[in-house]
């Protein structure tokens, strides 16, 4: 059986190259402008980076991409974030692991109940010398700060933390210090222990862009983990770890963040599904104008992430539930039902229409 050549493509003009042009020949259609898809944004440096740091991350690191995602997403949106976890599913490895691949001062706060705010902040030391009072700068005084165990200092160490979280500056004796740029707070804390542990205020909650949960790892997960235990053989685990990103490079991309396109539509469906926690029967506090601000801010960061210069709805949605969970309270008859804030954020989310 022989083709039929002359009612192949080829033969009525139509070019077959990706892209082209059809040929203007006698009797075609008139030739149509090329679409140009181009991002209008110059994402190849911050992909190629953030690729770099995930890889430094999975060589010890053994699954939880989604919340290693949700990690970089808050650095890029300059946010900061709490790690909620049982002891031993690597919740401060990952901190530290994560830091390191930062080219950022580093610094790490054990919190006990017998802290004080001037541990963390500082506090102003007599000079003999000069007879004269110097103030001596705390641990919060870095870019990159790890609080291991947070619910494990009172209520009047946590307010320290207050001012420098929301407006990377404190004031100590009347005199403002301001936080060089970028300043990232990581917090970890169990949620199953509650001796010697202290519930956050929600003004606290609420400065935190993501309230992560770290999960157990599944069975094959499990067995990796073990598997590369077994082979460090008395070698450190970061020990090989590269630093990816420098300060200048994280200050310039989260200035790319900020520039991410979002459409007005889009704008609306944020303000929709956080004033719907604040209408919702099921709910005892709904979230706040930070809360909105905080989906924004993340859905451009999970675009970036993406290599998009725009935000879609996919965004949003995955920005909803880490931004949401800590901000709101379920009402107490529904949580004896077992609800859960993460149920009542989905059945929001699912609710409220996607703009088209």
């Amino acid at each position: 059986m022989t083709e039929d050549f002359n009612n192949s493509p080829e033969a009525e003009g139509i070019n077959l190259d990706k892209g082209a042009p059809a040929s203007n020949t006698p009797g075609s259609a008139p030739e149509t402008e090329s679409i140009n898809f181009t991002s209008r944004i110059d994402l190849g440096g911050l992909q190629q980076s953030i690729e770099a740091v995930k890889a430094e991350l999975s060589s010890v690191i053994v699954g939880q991409h989604k919340m290693v995602d949700q990690l970089l997403v808050a650095i890029l949106s300059n946010g900061h974030v709490l790690l909620e976890g049982v002891p031993g599913v690597a919740k401060t490895i990952t901190a530290k692991l994560l830091a390191k691949t930062l080219t950022l001062g580093f610094s790490r706060i054990q919190f006990t109940p017998d802290l004080m705010p001037s541990d963390i902040l500082g506090t102003s030391m007599y000079d003999i010398s000069s007879s004269k009072f110097n103030f001596r700068k705390g641990p919060i005084f870095s870019n990159f700060v790890l609080i291991d165990e947070i619910n494990r200092a009172p209520a009047k160490t946590q307010a320290a933390l207050f001012e420098v979280m929301e407006e990377r500056q404190i004031t100590i004796e009347g005199t403002t210090h301001t936080m060089e740029a970028p300043f990232l707070v990581i917090a970890t804390q169990n949620p199953i222990e509650q001796e010697g542990t202290y519930r956050l205020p929600e003004a606290q909650l609420d400065r935190f862009l993501f309230k992560i949960v770290i999960d157990y790892p599944k069975l094959d997960e499990e067995v990796a983990i073990l598997q590369r235990e077994n082979a460090l053989h008395d070698r450190e685990k970061l020990e090989n770890i590269r630093q990816i990103l420098s300060q200048a490079d994280i200050l310039k991309y989260q200035g790319i963040v900020k520039h991410i396109v979002i459409e007005p539509q889009l704008i609306q469906y944020i303000a929709k599904i956080v004033t719907n926690t604040r209408e919702n029967a099921f709910l005892y506090l709904g979230a706040s104008p930070r809360a909105s601000i905080a989906i924004l801010n993340a859905a451009k960061g999970f675009a970036a992430l993406r290599g998009r210069d725009f935000v879609t709805p996919e965004d949003i949605k995955d920005s909803a539930i880490p931004v949401l969970r800590h901000r709101i309270m379920v009402a107490p008859e529904r949580e004896m039902e077992g609800l859960t804030s993460e149920q009542i954020i989905k059945q929001i989310v699912d609710t409220v229409e996607i703009p088209r």
